[in-house]
């Protein structure tokens, strides 16, 4: 019987070899699916039949499936890999390698084929001594790292890789990824932020940093300094918090945050009275979403500004006034010298009865006279003389010209110095005449009498009055207005004595600064410098 091909009940064909069998895998499909059974069949010609030897090798031959199916995928990954992949042997030579690998290190397939793995020409210079990778290697069988590599052209490229010690029959599988571009990003970014953060810290103006929610995030040394508080006690508090005097300075804040959020920026100016006490001038702007999720304010003090330009608009003022003054004074000084002479020569033939009126009009000539002796003090330069002199001397003799107007009005006056005051250089009259103005008005607040209370001493390099009175007080809006020409509390008061006060410790290098609240009297505080330049002392 001639030898024929059999045929499996799926169709699969066993071909006869030349030792007449027919060997081959049959899959069988059945109701649970498909089996495989290796067969080896063999045919007796004396019987005229075959003979079949079956044995079922389903799961070997579907995890051999299996281990074709890995590795055709495994050879796919490998070739069509964006990552860089070398296999190498334990002594380091290359013996595979991928497309992006060769692409990476910048040479062809048969170039890295063959080459050992440590002349990868890793720059030593800027990495870290690479025994201590590999000796990590060898201790765990595995290693992540980045490393610089120097390319044949000597450019630079940073690789992340990760090393696997027998990976892939025995061999060591290194992962490379070019991590330059992204390296170089991050260094781009953290120079941007030192130089933002430089820029930040060093700029002279503040700098307040605050999200969506109107917290802060961040301040500058500049606002530090400028608000008075510790950064701790800015960080994380809402902006509100920054103002704690009155509701309407925190409504102005609001109706900024508005301004901001609705027009994307807003300039405006505040007044602070700022947790060391003092009261400054703030101009401000905002710039809404400057990154995503902060809006940053930029603020300045301007008290220094706000000031000299009040001391300008006082100075204009004051220039005004003693052109004007000069001119008044001497207009009026003539007709003034001769009523008061011919009111002295009546004085004899006044009647009893008309004596009253007599003295009304010598007072209020007096008054004129004095009057006119302060515009005179405005509108020129007094011929000044300084000297050494002792300031608790001048204030008891101011004290005792002005002891009888004090009976007068119930006043007594409680004189505290310190002991050891040293003298100071100063013109002793014009001194007179600013204690001489702060007094009166004292004993002028207090119709029903009172006490006078002066305090002086040593403060640092100054010499220390103080001055109080147990009037009604001033009120707190009104005080910064004091000392400008015809501003006054008192109903038929002009304002120019404490004008000329002012001038005159100008003039001595010193200030006047005045304390009141309502209902509780006032306090001047004058303070003198120990020490004069030369060229004041001359003359002024």
């Amino acid at each position: 019987m001639p030898k024929r091909a059999c045929t499996s009940l799926t169709g699969s064909r066993n071909y006869w070899n030349r030792d007449g069998r027919a060997k081959g895998i049959l899959p069988i499909r059945h109701a649970k699916g498909i089996s495989y059974l290796e067969s080896v069949t063999s045919y007796n010609e004396k019987l005229d039949l075959y003979l079949s030897v079956l044995r079922e090798v389903t799961h070997k031959t579907i995890l051999g499936q299996k281990i074709k199916e890995n590795e055709k995928l495994f050879q796919e990954l490998f070739l069509e890999a964006m990552d860089g992949i070398i296999f190498w042997d334990m002594e380091g030579t290359i013996i595979n390698a991928n497309a992006s690998a060769c692409r990476i290190f910048e040479c062809a397939y048969h170039e890295l084929i063959g080459r050992n793995f440590k002349d990868l020409s890793m720059d030593r210079h800027r990495n870290p001594p690479l025994f201590k990778i590999m000796k990590e290697f060898r201790s765990t069988g595995a290693v992540k790292e980045q490393l610089f590599f120097r390319m044949a052209d000597g450019r630079e490229k940073l690789l992340e890789f990760s090393c696997k010690m027998h990976s892939v029959d025995g061999f060591q599988m290194t992962i490379f990824r070019d991590i330059s571009e992204r390296h170089r990003m991050e260094q781009e970014l953290r120079d941007s932020e030192q130089i933002f953060r430089i820029i930040f810290e060093e700029a002279l103006d503040g700098l307040i940093l605050w999200n969506k929610d109107f917290k802060v995030i961040d301040v500058n040394s500049a606002a530090i300094n400028m608000l008075s508080v510790e950064k701790k006690q800015l960080v994380g508090q809402f902006l509100q918090k920054l103002i704690t005097d009155c509701e309407f300075k925190k409504q102005e804040l609001s109706e900024h945050v508005r301004q901001v959020i609705r027009n994307g920026k807003h300039a405006s100016s505040i007044t602070l009275d700022c947790r060391d006490g003092q009261k400054r001038h703030f101009e401000f702007s905002t710039q809404h979403a400057i990154v995503a999720g902060l809006n940053l304010t930029v603020f300045k003090d301007v008290s220094e500004r706000i000031q000299m330009q009040e001391q300008l608009r006082k100075s204009d003022t004051l220039n005004v006034l003693g052109e004007l003054a000069a001119g008044i004074a001497h207009e009026i000084r003539n007709p003034m010298t001769a009523l008061k002479g011919f009111i002295q020569l009546l004085e004899e033939s006044i009647k009893e009865e008309h004596s009253m009126y007599y003295q009304v009009i010598t007072s209020e000539l007096q008054r004129i006279d004095s009057i006119i002796n302060e515009f005179l003090i405005l509108a020129k330069p007094q011929a000044v003389r300084f000297q050494e002199k002792d300031v608790v001397l001048i204030m008891k003799e101011t004290l005792d010209l002005l002891n009888a107007q004090a009976v007068l009005h119930n006043v007594q006056f409680l004189m505290v110095p310190e002991k050891g005051i040293p003298p100071i250089v100063c013109e002793p009259n014009q001194l007179k005449k600013v204690f001489i103005n702060i007094i009166k008005n004292a004993i002028e607040v207090m119709p029903d009498g009172g006490t006078v209370t002066i305090k002086m001493g040593r403060k640092e390099n100054m010499i220390h009055i103080s001055i109080k009175d147990e009037g009604m007080g001033i009120p707190k809006e009104k005080i910064p207005k004091l000392g400008e020409p015809f501003y006054t509390t008192k109903e038929r008061g002009t304002g120019l004595g404490l004008m000329v006060s002012f001038k005159i410790v100008e003039e001595h290098q010193g200030k006047i600064e005045i304390e009141s609240e309502l209902g509780n009297g006032a306090e001047f505080h004058i303070c003198l410098p120990l020490q004069k330049t030369k060229a004041n002392q001359d003359s002024i």
